[in-house]
């Protein structure tokens, strides 16, 4: 990968993992439909401005459906579907579904792309999936599931399709300006959840207000700015499982902001999850070599 899309994922993955502290902070305070709201509502304004300063383009009329149908998947089924589930399943529970991102996105992007995966694509995923399942015991005090992990289960499957299909138009449109479109769509659809938003917006405290501002900018703005960036440079198979890091990130982010140290097994989890992303992203090159060293 160059040097910019390293730095593009590194910055993403980042936010995504301070994201669950966000969250962690803001949900007690706020419905699931009002805190999603909420936070891409700070998003939208977010991109609005940098659409003012940088003077995007307006999407072309015929892509308007498309356009309203991925910020719908990829911004209100995610995002709701997501918080409504946290709100029963455990975070080790949680955190393994989610997971299942890279897979499903692999799978769509060979069905729909047409897009190759070689086996060690296939062996870094399941290293990287023994790793998460680890984390989830590790972490979450062993595997329970409910109606939640259902809705979780739909938000990564309505996710993965949001990053497949969004790959044709990064060709059309630059990813900032898509990532504005689509998260302009998705913020649209929340609304259903405006009833009630302000009186509960006057209720909290400035903190949960603060975390939720937080997480629209740069874990929701910025975040899947440089996200769609990355993805309009290489295929989805490679840079999709670069989301198998989340977990390890979120864990030293924990440690160093928050003092938790990860229990042992959560940890281990943590570096072979680490380790199935390297299978799949490095360069294949450096495999050539080591083969001939052994």
């Amino acid at each position: 990968m160059k040097l910019k899309v390293v730095l593009a994922l590194c910055a993403t993955l980042t936010f995504w993992a301070s994201a669950f502290v966000g969250i962690r902070a803001a949900l007690p305070v706020f419905e699931p439909g009002h805190l999603a709201l909420l936070r891409f509502l700070f998003a939208s304004a977010a991109m609005l401005v940098y659409a003012w300063r940088a003077k995007i383009r307006l999407p072309k009329l015929k892509d308007l459906p498309v356009i309203m149908l991925h910020g719908f998947l990829g911004y209100t089924v995610y995002h709701v579907a997501l918080n409504y589930g946290e709100t029963t399943v455990s975070a080790g529970s949680a955190s393994f579904i989610i997971s299942s991102i890279p897979v499903f996105s692999t799978l769509l992007a060979v069905i729909l792309l047409g897009e190759r995966i070689v086996l060690r694509t296939v062996v870094g995923i399941c290293v990287s999936m023994i790793g998460i399942a680890l984390i989830a015991f590790g972490e979450g005090g062993g595997m329970s599931f409910d109606t939640g992990a259902l809705l979780i289960l739909l938000a990564a499957f309505s996710e993965s399709l949001y990053i497949v299909l969004q790959k044709p138009y990064l060709k059309r449109y630059t990813p900032f300006e898509y990532v504005t479109y689509t998260i302009l769509a998705g913020t649209f659809f929340m609304c259903w959840y405006m009833p009630g938003l302000p009186q509960a917006v006057a209720a909290a405290p400035l903190d949960a207000i603060l975390a939720v501002a937080y997480l629209g900018v740069f874990p929701g703005a910025v975040a899947y700015a440089f996200w769609s960036y990355a993805l309009s440079k290489g295929d989805v198979s490679k840079i999709v499982v670069t989301q198998y890091s989340l977990p390890m990130i979120t864990l030293v982010i924990g440690l160093v902001w928050l003092g938790e140290f990860p229990a042992p097994l959560a940890l281990s989890g943590g570096l072979v999850a680490l380790v199935g992303v390297v299978t799949i992203t490095a360069p294949a090159s450096l495999f050539r070599r080591l083969q001939k060293q052994q």
